[in-house]
């Protein structure tokens, strides 16, 4: 499922026009998330939980681009998704006709325990249990938990030298420790481990904390980049689940991101299948069977899915709301879930003042419930009731416009990448050279679109390599900078050198030539200077003409 809208999503990304006005693309599914209140009782389906979580890392990449709705086969439903999706909002859950969106709810720290003590004499399965997190979690529940028993999991089991010290330290803290390699994601092995649990310590909790990653940019992601990510958190968690179903467990714990709920930038794989088990959790809770699901925040400890993230990285989290946890408030965190009734958490240290800060617009729909009334920030109040940008700019003398979209573009650039000042943004750098890669080059095409309100694409600073390109670019598109180049004009030499490797294939020939004949009726009906210099064109009748007519047509106002 995830591999088919990702070509969709890719598809309307790659054809799409960038300024086009509202979503595009809606995406609906059935069964992608289950709301509270609603008193349906559903359960969610994994697999469309999973789309859920594809698409809202692409709704982040590319704001306002892709909308997506949750039906539930009633005729009031559907008739009401479209203009539920006109409203601006991008997530939306149709239940009876009656639109629902996401929301992020504190839980109160009074909240009623539920849940059961964990077993001392019983063995407890960890997943990625040699790994940081694991490790982590292994060495609580023995001191803290009083659990004597441990199936560590891992695909290189006690080939380690990490792993064998791991087990040292909990058989120093009492603990018999089974060290099992084993990859969670093929069944038939998960199975032969699980027959191994000797019946005097039985199975009795279950912790799932493997995961891999395999970060990219939704239109740089090929299918193939879905399963190995999949395969260790979502394959995994279902074969966990169909084998221990009958099994009489005291807890069911799945290590979830974030990611999946928020929608992170570069994650559309991991989201994917993060969303899957906070659903899965939902699922199992809806059948009587125990589980949380803990979409996890950002971790200080290194860990092998926290290890590539460098200051800037950090920055940008905090920046958007969200600080790292330590270990120990991490394990408070996990304690408290092990007592709650809810089936899907996130356990996160949020910054609500840098929350109040942000602008509403880049906010995660989740979080934005959590905000009433976001704080007037430069940008929001010019946005509200400044002058624009444009605006701003043309009250400037000319000779100083270009210089402060210069200074916009270092200004966001340093902010894209985590710099506390825009000092280390050379004007003539590459963009290459100064850290940027697809990941942050998104952003910072974002980052300018807020602020120009120009719709700009993904490819901006590959196409406009440095500061002082981009900046030109910028004055062109919003035609404030003298002597700027008409966008429209440089965008016409791209495409002149696309049809010089177009090929001569007949079905892409008749799409380039309906796409072309759209694109001239729209350019005839803005009017103005358009019609003037094409007036004498005026009696070209584009329905009736051949493709080689068209064709000519093209060839006369290009020159070739």
């Amino acid at each position: 499922m995830c591999g088919r809208v990702l070509r969709a999503v890719q598809n309307h990304l790659n054809e799409g026009d960038e300024r086009q006005e509202g979503p595009g693309l809606l995406i609906l599914t059935r069964g992608g998330c289950l709301p509270e209140g609603t008193g349906t009782g559903d359960a969610p389906d994994p697999a469309m939980a999973a789309v859920w979580g594809l698409v809202r890392v692409a709704q982040s990449e590319h704001p306002g681009r892709i909308a997506v709705a949750d039906l539930d086969g009633h005729e009031a439903s559907r008739q009401a998704a479209l203009a539920a999706v006109a409203s601006g909002e991008p997530q939306i859950a149709i239940r009876a006709g009656r639109a629902l969106v996401p929301r992020l709810a504190q839980l109160p720290a009074t909240a009623p325990e539920h849940g059961r003590t964990l077993d001392t004499e019983g063995t407890v399965l960890i997943t990625g249990g040699t790994g940081t997190l694991g490790g982590l979690v292994a060495r609580h529940l023995a001191a803290e938990h009083g659990v004597r028993n441990l199936l560590l999991v891992s695909r290189t089991g006690d080939a380690s030298e990490a792993a064998r010290t791991l087990r040292a330290e909990l058989a120093e803290q009492g603990a018999r420790v089974t060290l099992a390699a084993c990859d969670a994601g093929d069944r038939d092995a998960l199975a032969a481990v699980l027959a191994a649990i000797p019946a005097a310590h039985p199975l009795t909790a279950v912790v799932h904390a493997a995961g891999v990653l395999d970060d990219g940019v939704v239109t740089s992601l090929a299918p193939e980049r879905f399963e190995p990510v999949l395969r260790a958190k979502a394959d995994a968690a279902w074969h966990l689940h169909q084998l221990t179903r009958d099994t009489d467990l005291a807890a069911f714990v799945l290590f979830s991101s974030a990611s999946g709920l928020l929608g992170t930038p570069g994650q559309a794989n991991y989201a994917a299948a993060n969303a899957f088990l906070d659903a899965l959790a939902q699922h199992r809770q809806a059948h009587g069977l125990p589980a949380t699901s803990l979409a996890w925040g950002l971790w200080a400890q290194t860990s092998g899915m926290t290890r590539q993230l460098g200051t800037g990285e950090l920055r940008r989290g905090g920046r958007g709301g969200m600080d790292a946890l330590s270990s120990e408030e991490g394990l408070r965190l996990l304690d408290a879930a092990l007592r709650s009734a809810h089936a899907q958490l996130m356990p996160a240290r949020l910054n609500l003042a840098a929350l109040g800060d942000a602008d509403p617009a880049d906010l995660p729909p989740l979080l934005r419930g959590l905000v009433r009334a976001p704080r007037r920030t430069a940008r929001t109040t010019a946005a509200t009731e400044g002058p624009s940008l444009t605006q701003r700019l043309t009250a400037l003398p000319d000779a100083e416009r270009a210089e402060a979209l210069l200074d916009l573009v270092r200004t966001e650039a340093a902010i894209a990448l985590g710099h506390d000042t825009a000092t280390s943004i050379e004007a003539d750098q590459a963009f290459s050279g100064i850290g940027f890669d697809s990941l942050t080059a998104v952003e910072l095409r974002n980052r300018l679109t807020a602020a120009t309100g120009v719709r700009l694409p993904a490819t901006l600073i590959f196409d406009y390599p440095t500061p002082t390109a981009l900046a030109d670019h910028l004055g062109g598109r919003l035609g404030t900078v003298p002597g700027a180049r008409p966008a429209v004009l440089t965008e016409l030499d791209r495409l002149e050198e696309a049809f010089a490797t177009a090929g001569a294939d007949d079905e892409l020939h008749a799409h380039v030539v309906a796409r072309l004949e759209a694109l001239t009726a729209k350019w005839w009906s803005l009017g103005g200077e358009a019609d003037e210099l094409g007036a004498e064109e005026d009696d070209f009748d584009f329905d009736s003409a051949t493709d080689d007519e068209i064709f000519g047509l093209i060839d006369n106002e290009l020159g070739s």
